[in-house]
């Protein structure tokens, strides 16, 4: 919502400068760090609602920023990337950012997923709780964000739970990685459905012998079975 603070991080004046004016017009507070230990002092000080945070930046880098942040918060993360490369995209992923983009970017796309990231975290945190839902040995707790697998309490991150509850939602059924995009992360990802993928193979290993597993559909996309 507007007046929500945003941190940018990015060592280049002129990507901070082009991404504050943007959300300034839409009503977003912005502040900056131009490293990554002023960012992680800006989290700490200034509690922002989002970080977008570049990956090369000096004394530390996004990817720690990213895992430090992580370790205690599930505050969203977009990453900057200036190479389309899917290493940089799938190690921040594997650290738990949200979201990712490849500079140089469109301003107004990157607002955008800044207001559904938004949108999102917004809404799991207000809207009243659903039952739990129970698949073989698998149980998941929307109202505390739990997850169970055979009996034992299995560490999700707020993304895979996400995710991991879509699935059951809707188990037996085929999802495309574009219709996930669209009810995890609330919008179009323009194309870049690697995203679904390295999160999918995350939700496999933690369910790794249970009675429930997730099927690749190959040229479709993926389902949530159970024996």
């Amino acid at each position: 919502m507007p007046g929500q603070i945003i941190l940018v991080v990015d060592d280049e004046v002129n990507i901070v400068e082009l991404a504050k004016l943007y959300l300034e017009r839409e009503g977003y507070s912005v502040i900056s760090a131009h490293d990554g230990q002023t960012a992680l002092q800006r989290v700490q000080q200034d509690a922002p609602a989002l970080v977008i945070l570049d990956l090369m930046l000096p004394k530390l880098d996004g990817y720690e920023v990213c895992r430090q942040v992580r370790a205690s918060s599930d505050l969203p993360i977009i990453m900057l990337t200036a190479r389309d490369e899917d290493v940089d995209k799938i190690i921040g992923l594997e650290l738990g950012a949200d979201d990712y983009m490849t500079k140089p970017f469109n301003p107004r796309e990157l607002v955008a997923r800044v207001r559904a990231i938004l949108r999102r975290a917004g809404t799991a945190h207000t809207d009243t709780p659903a039952a739990s839902l129970h698949l073989a040995d698998l149980v998941i707790d929307p109202s505390r964000r739990e997850v169970t697998v055979a009996g034992k309490a299995a560490t999700v991150r707020t993304k895979e739970f996400d995710l991991l509850q879509t699935l059951a939602e809707h188990r037996g059924r085929v999802l495309t990685r574009e219709q996930l995009l669209s009810l995890v992360w609330g919008f179009d990802f323009y194309g870049q459905t690697r995203t679904v993928d390295v999160h999918i193979a995350h939700l496999r290993k933690i369910l790794a012998g249970s009675q429930v597993t997730i099927e690749t559909v190959t040229g479709v996309g993926y389902k949530l079975v159970a024996d």
